[in-house]
């Protein structure tokens, strides 16, 4: 019998793709030998969507040290992907990354499977997340969007601050009063002690026209002079993630041109600072 690499063969069903059907008592078999960690990486990437094997590891291996911490992640998620739990899909991010690092996880059909019943038997609200057949844009975007939430709880560990929540889109989404929705890439709650602080989160990767993104920014600004609200009855700030510094200048001018309360909303910072600022401003 031919050897795979150890994630399977294209006909593999653990890969993404067509969904599959599976017997509820393979469902239940899986669940009942899942573990703690299983159910953390499950939960990661259903609020995701997509997530590389690299921030699955630092999200949920972190208290492993050493080469243990990548063999270790190495073979759960080769097992989750064989149990159709996570679906790998048929890219590498880059090149350089070897083996499950530069993977892209999504949920497998039968991830898939317990979150709607988990969510079904606990009245959740939340919900499963299907990443369809995505482009290598939107999987750029979505796996950046992706590394603000792993930056957050990563600093979030060694700063005392508690990620309350993390949302992507569409979750992240919020009506906008007339009809649609102002529509972040993210949103966040950081809370510090008794203070918390809202956040939206705009993850700009420099694909978008600038006359895009004023029009993206200024229905944010509508959104606030019509006098509505969002999450919890506040007005979460606008945290607006870029690639360069040239970027972040030519955003910050469109920012400084809008009306007002723009210079207050909004906050436009290269992406190496987008996950300190959050936590830097809840602690002044």
């Amino acid at each position: 019998m031919r050897r795979g690499n150890g994630w399977g063969s294209p006909a593999n069903p653990g890969r993404a793709g067509a969904p599959r059907r599976v017997r509820g008592a393979y469902v239940e078999w899986v669940a009942e030998r899942l573990s703690d960690r299983d159910g953390q990486i499950i939960e990661a990437v259903n609020r995701l969507r997509l997530v590389s094997g690299s921030q699955l590891e630092r999200l949920c291996f972190s208290s492993l040290a050493g080469h243990a911490r990548t063999v270790v992640r190495g073979r759960v998620l080769r097992r989750l992907v064989q149990w159709q739990v996570l679906a790998l899909l048929p890219r590498r991010i880059g090149g350089a990354a070897r083996g499950s690092a530069g993977a892209v996880f999504a949920l497998g059909v039968v991830g898939t499977r317990l979150c709607t019943e988990r969510q079904a038997a606990t009245n959740a609200a939340s919900r499963v997340r299907h990443p369809g057949a995505p482009t290598e844009r939107s999987i750029r975007h979505t796996l950046a969007v992706s590394e603000v939430c792993v930056g957050l709880v990563e600093r979030a560990r060694t700063e005392g601050v508690h990620i309350a929540a993390f949302e992507a889109e569409p979750a992240s989404w919020w009506p906008n009063g007339v009809g649609g929705f102002i529509k972040p890439d993210a949103y966040a709650i950081l809370t510090w002690g008794n203070v918390r602080e809202h956040w939206w989160i705009e993850v700009d990767l420099a694909t978008e026209s600038l006359p895009i993104m004023k029009r993206k920014l200024m229905a944010y600004v509508d959104f606030v002079e019509r006098g509505q609200f969002g999450p919890h009855g506040l007005i979460p700030r606008v945290l607006v993630s870029t690639v360069t510094p040239e970027r972040r200048a030519a955003l910050h001018s469109i920012v400084t041109r809008l009306p007002e309360p723009a210079a207050a909303l909004f906050v436009v910072l290269v992406d190496s600072e987008a996950t300190v600022y959050p936590l830097w401003s809840l602690r002044e």
